[in-house]
C-alpha cells in the first residue's frame, strides 16, 4: 500500500512540472501558415477553367495531379493547395502528404522567377524530408512563372536534401527530384 502511495504521489510532482507555464490572461496563437489555405471544399471542386499541378505523395514517391480551379493565384496560393492536402478522391487513390499536419512552412514569395520559400523554425531543427521538400518544389516548379525554388530560414538560405539525399543550398527544380516521381 505504501508503494502505490510514493508512485501516486511522484506521478502528481510528475504532472504538475509538466511544463506548461500558468498564464494568467489569454494571449493570441501564431497562426502555423500564413500561406493561402482553401477551405477543403475549395481543393474539392472539379469544374474550374484552370489546370494547376500539385505533386502529393504515394508511398515513398512523388506523384503529379493536376486539379481543375477557378482562377491562376500566386505562389501562395499554389502553395496553400498543397498544404490543404489531397482531396477525398485521392484520398482513395492512395495519395498522402508529407505536409499534412506539418507547420514547416512560414510562406513564400516570387523572386525575379525563383520561389523563395520560408521555413519556420522546426523543434530540433530539423528540414529534411525529401519528399515534403520535393512536393514543394516540383508543384511550385510546375508553375510558368517559376524557374527555381530556394528556401530560407530566418532570411538566411539554408540547406535542403534533394532526391538523391544530398543536401544542397542551391535553387532546386523538378528535375533534382525525377527520381522521386512516378506516374499517377
Amino acid at each position: 500500500m505504501r508503494r502505490r502511495l510514493v508512485l501516486a504521489g511522484l506521478l502528481v510532482l510528475a504532472l504538475q512540472g509538466c511544463g506548461v507555464p500558468d498564464e494568467h490572461a489569454p494571449r493570441p496563437l501564431e497562426s502555423s501558415l500564413v500561406i493561402v489555405s482553401p477551405p477543403r471544399q475549395a481543393a474539392e471542386n472539379t469544374a474550374g477553367p484552370v489546370i494547376e499541378r500539385l505533386y502529393l505523395v504515394r508511398g515513398d514517391r512523388l506523384v503529379a495531379v493536376d486539379r481543375r480551379v477557378g482562377s491562376t493565384g500566386d505562389v501562395s496560393v499554389l502553395l496553400g493547395h498543397l498544404a490543404a492536402g489531397p482531396t477525398d478522391d485521392e484520398l482513395d487513390e492512395g495519395l498522402t502528404s508529407a505536409l499534412t499536419g506539418t507547420d514547416l512552412v512560414r510562406g513564400v514569395r516570387l523572386v525575379d522567377g525563383t520561389a523563395e520559400v520560408s521555413f519556420r523554425v522546426q523543434e530540433g531543427g530539423r528540414t529534411d524530408d525529401i519528399l515534403a521538400i520535393g512536393q514543394i518544389v516540383c508543384t511550385l516548379d510546375s508553375r510558368t512563372d517559376v524557374d527555381t525554388v530556394r528556401f530560407l530560414l530566418d532570411g538566411q538560405v539554408v540547406k535542403v536534401p534533394r532526391a538523391d539525399g544530398m543536401l544542397t543550398e542551391l535553387p532546386l527544380t523538378t528535375a533534382d527530384y525525377r527520381p522521386l516521381i512516378i506516374a499517377r
